[in-house]
């Protein structure tokens, strides 16, 4: 039992201090060979130069129930980055132009997937006895041409969202 006890605040303890950020020095090595050591103590012995490394600011975690830090306000464009009017005018109509081509491109390919569908649901092989192989073999063109509808509807809300 006071093997438990000291462990909970042994655990208790450590979390407390785990929350404390310093910043300590570090230091990067060389010695005379090339070889790399990064320390926080600056070593002293001959033929060894050691520099001193910024690392930044230590990153902070919040104690649980605390209020997190605000986050600061997003900076604005720079003036050159933002778009004119006449620009962006433009490319709304090439926007526009694109999607009413792809529109007319998909109503094509529906129109044809209805055809296809239509001719294979009047071919009847003898080799099909039940129903069953008939399902089979249009469900993939009843996939298609609900496709071709889904696509429809996706770029007639796209072009209804810019109008």
């Amino acid at each position: 039992m006071m093997k438990l006890f000291c462990g909970w605040r042994l655990a208790a303890m450590l979390l407390v201090t785990a929350g404390v950020a310093r910043a300590e020095a570090m230091y990067q090595c060389i010695d005379e060979e090339g070889h790399k050591t990064f320390s926080n103590i600056k070593l002293a012995d001959k033929g060894i130069k050691c520099k001193a490394l910024d690392l930044g600011p230590v990153p902070v975690i919040p104690a649980p129930g605390a209020p997190a830090p605000s986050k600061p306000p997003k900076a604005k464009s720079p003036p050159d980055f933002q778009v004119g009017d006449t620009t962006q005018k433009e490319r709304d109509n090439d926007r526009r132009r694109i999607l009413e081509s792809e529109l007319e491109a998909e109503r094509k390919n529906l129109e044809q997937a209805k055809k296809d569908l239509a001719e294979q649901q009047a071919i009847l092989s003898g080799s099909e006895r039940n129903y069953d192989p008939v399902l089979d073999r249009l469900e993939a063109h009843k996939n298609k041409a609900a496709l071709h509808e889904r696509n429809i509807e996706a770029i007639e809300n796209e072009l209804a969202k810019l109008r």
